[in-house]
């Protein structure tokens, strides 16, 4: 394990929450270019091509023929339901109400930890906890009423994204000592992707597609920022022991998507998602916060 500087560490870190942050509305406006499965299978296909580049060098860590079951649960969990749900669902949601409820992501993480890995449970998670789900809550309460823009279809997929990379997560980390990160993420982006390319092609049509400028920039900013490099710098953080560090700053990673969104994309912003988004940026802080006991573990 490399260790790294604090001002490496401090980079990296602005960095992941900078572009996954942006992701979201950026991600919104291109689907309004292109249908959202076929963008969903296309950007973490391109994404997962572009790490093919930094896996090769690894084959000897692959071992295929044993761990390819792994490969495909992980694509299935943590790019086909997780991208696919949330690309679907941002057609329904704000993107950064959407990123808010999605990142509820490691208050799940807290809860299938101590369930199935026999992690720690204290009164601040479980504040965290309780404090997360009432957030969503009052989002939902509020869809239909103060803003025409919030509804139960968009909520419920956001929460069922969280929900599937909450698993993924929990699931990769108990097979982390089995297989290399790297193929890891690059496998399950290329498998993923290809199937949901593949889906979309049969369910959407090509056509509808507008290969413009702005479209283009936006997916290659996706495929390479956010996906390819995010998910380097993400296991950089992981391998170097910043995996608790990273983890206190995820709650600024929708604040970022609500800024973007309503500066750029004029996106409502009313009293009760306010009170929403600030219930689950509290409880994320809460379960990502460590203890004096040990650093909580990077939810992915």
């Amino acid at each position: 394990m490399v260790k790294l500087s604090k001002s490496h560490t401090f980079l990296l870190i602005s960095f992941l929450v900078i572009v996954w942050g942006v992701n979201w509305p950026l991600s919104k406006f291109a689907l309004t270019y292109m249908p959202p499965v076929l963008f969903s299978g296309t950007r973490t296909l391109l994404g997962g091509f572009l790490l093919l580049a930094i896996a090769i060098p690894r084959y000897r860590k692959l071992r295929l023929g044993q761990t390819w079951p792994i490969y495909l649960i992980s694509a299935l969990v943590n790019v086909i339901l997780y991208y696919g749900l949330q690309t679907i669902g941002l057609n329904f949601l704000p993107s950064g109400l959407f990123s808010a409820i999605v990142f509820l992501q490691p208050v799940l993480v807290g809860i299938f930890s101590w369930l199935w890995l026999g992690e720690s449970m204290n009164g601040l998670k479980i504040a965290g906890l309780l404090l997360g789900f009432a957030g969503v809550g009052v989002i939902s309460s509020g869809a239909g009423g103060l803003s025409g823009h919030i509804s139960v279809e968009g909520v419920l997929l956001a929460l069922s994204s969280a929900l599937s990379w909450a698993l993924g997560t929990v699931y990769v980390k108990r097979k982390s000592a089995v297989v290399d990160p790297i193929w890891l993420v690059t496998l399950q982006l290329i498998a993923g992707g290809l199937l949901m390319t593949i889906a979309g092609s049969g369910v959407e049509s090509w056509a509808d597609v507008e290969w413009n400028a702005a479209f283009v920039a936006s997916l290659l900013f996706i495929s390479v920022f956010v996906i390819a490099i995010g998910w380097l710098v993400f296991y950089k953080l992981m391998d170097s022991g910043e995996a608790g560090r990273m983890a206190s700053y995820t709650f600024l990673i929708p604040l970022v998507a609500i800024l973007t969104g309503t500066v750029f994309l004029h996106e409502p912003f009313t009293a009760t998602l306010f009170i929403g988004l600030a219930c689950i940026v509290v409880s994320i802080y809460f379960v990502n916060r460590r203890g004096k006991e040990k650093p909580a573990s990077l939810a992915g």
